[in-house]
């Protein structure tokens, strides 16, 4: 049975988080290719523009988020398989997993504080009129997005390696 729920939250993982990681990394120089900036570097105002396949863009953007969003909900599969997979290993109070679950909590917080209503903010100014969008927030969003994929990597690090374990390798 362990080996089952240890299959389960692996595939959870890599099904659930894979997604986010790679749309959360693509939004902020998605949206860089949608709205063209005036020049380049200055933080002045980029319109939104031409130049991207769809278009004007947005809805690759637009894309990237909802997947971001969808896929963050069924992330919760991974930490709710974890549990029950630790539970049955018995290695609840280890530290490495108590380790892992602070890091993935710190994720969490961080893709629902920081990075998803970053790029709502950015597909507002995209959509809503605005039409302008400064570099530099996209480059304070790809900062947050890589400081979760970075929480992530050690998470994984911490389940591969379990520094201190008993149980095996």
């Amino acid at each position: 049975m362990t080996k089952l729920l240890l299959s389960l939250h692996v595939l959870a993982a890599i099904v659930a988080v894979g997604p986010v990681t790679v749309a959360a990394s693509m939004f902020p120089p998605a949206v860089r290719r949608t709205a063209l900036p005036a020049t380049a570097g200055t933080g002045t105002p980029a319109t939104a523009g031409t130049g991207t396949p769809d278009g004007d863009g947005t809805g690759t953007v637009r894309l990237l988020h909802r997947i971001c969003r969808v896929y963050a909900g069924l992330g919760i599969a991974v930490p709710l398989l974890g549990f029950v997979t630790a539970q049955a290993m018995g290695v609840l109070g280890d530290a490495w997993l108590i380790a892992s679950v602070v890091l993935t909590a710190a994720a969490a917080g961080v893709l629902i504080v920081l990075v998803l209503p970053g790029q709502e903010d950015l597909l507002r100014r995209l959509d809503g009129g605005h039409g302008t969008v400064e570099r530099a927030r996209t480059v304070r969003l790809a900062m947050v997005t890589g400081l979760f994929n970075l929480l992530w990597a050690a998470v994984t690090v911490l389940m591969i390696v379990r520094p201190g374990s008993t149980t095996g390798a």
